[in-house]
């Protein structure tokens, strides 16, 4: 069970409890998710299989887009839905207004993280201590909106207007921290009232499975799990490929530096390889380093 299962999430369950399903029902404790989404998010949540662990990593940098609903007059101790509520007097909020100050957030800024987050602090998740009563102070973080597109404009109560949005930002960015944002720009209250992740790098929601087909398949057996699962490397093509023959993969296995008979392919000096075998799977990555390539991860044959 080596590769990616890009999974649906609906709303209602944690990363985790996707986690731990697809344990089950792979029947491999080697299981990991390319970024968490809240409990009351649903969308596109990518699981890492077996080897695909190890490639994680490369993935964390992954663009996201979301779709957000942003309600106004209001804000939360959470900054969205699942917080305690606060009406906010303030300025009325108009779509013109607001369309003003959407234009304004593109682009990079700074970007306070929510006080309900699993940041550490001290060694302390922020969430714990605010559940405690407590404020931890959280730093800014440097974040990106390269884009912020209006979809729908409900102005029909005018102290509660509620904007639909799609959001495509950096990785790390707190769609619930850029609605309280909003709301403070505009001179009142504003939380998320629903986040949708539409993508996360390559992994897009409307080729993703649901868990309704992946308990499906479960019952069906491995081979029907298996048939779900994306190869390990996928959304890595841009890193480039070198075949090894199979000397050179146990060397490489052994962490051996290899100077591979079909050559470095297009990677320049320092760059990451994506090592492949015969059947053009992954096998591992390397680093070029001059006419030779450095193994740093290896799947285990």
């Amino acid at each position: 069970m080596d590769g990616v299962l890009v999974i649906a999430k609906p709303a209602g369950p944690t990363s985790h409890d996707v986690v731990a399903l697809a344990r089950r029902l792979t029947g491999t404790r080697r299981v990991g998710h390319g970024g968490t989404l809240d409990p009351f998010a649903s969308g596109v949540l990518p699981l890492f299989l077996g080897f695909a662990t190890r490639l994680v990593e490369y993935h964390l940098g992954d663009e996201k887009a979301y779709r957000a609903t942003i309600c106004f007059g209001a804000t939360s101790t959470t900054d969205d839905l699942d917080g305690e509520l606060q009406p906010a007097e303030g300025e009325t909020v108009t779509e013109e207004r607001f369309r003003e100050t959407l234009a304004g957030f593109v682009g990079p800024r700074a970007q306070r993280p929510p006080a309900y987050s699993a940041i550490q602090v001290g060694g302390r998740r922020a969430y714990d201590m605010a559940r405690a009563g407590e404020a931890p102070t959280l730093a800014d973080r440097q974040v990106e909106l390269r884009r912020l597109e209006l979809l729908e404009w409900d102005g029909s109560d005018p102290g509660r207007p509620v904007a639909i949005v799609d959001v495509t930002c950096s990785a790390g960015t707190y769609v619930r921290a850029l609605a309280r944002d909003l709301g403070e720009a505009l001179g009142s209250g504003a939380y998320l009232g629903s986040l949708v992740r539409t993508r996360s790098g390559p992994f897009e929601l409307a080729d993703a499975t649901s868990l309704d087909t992946l308990r499906a398949a479960g019952a069906e057996g491995p081979d029907a799990v298996r048939a779900l699962l994306r190869p390990a490397d996928v959304g890595l093509e841009s890193v480039a490929a070198v075949q090894l023959t199979e000397a050179e993969i146990t060397d490489a296995a052994m962490g051996r530096f290899v100077r591979p008979e079909a050559g470095l392919g297009s990677a320049a000096d320092g760059d990451l390889v994506r090592l492949i075998d015969a059947d053009h799977r992954i096998i591992g990555i390397a680093r070029r380093d001059g006419r030779r390539l450095a193994p740093e991860k290896m799947a285990h044959r």
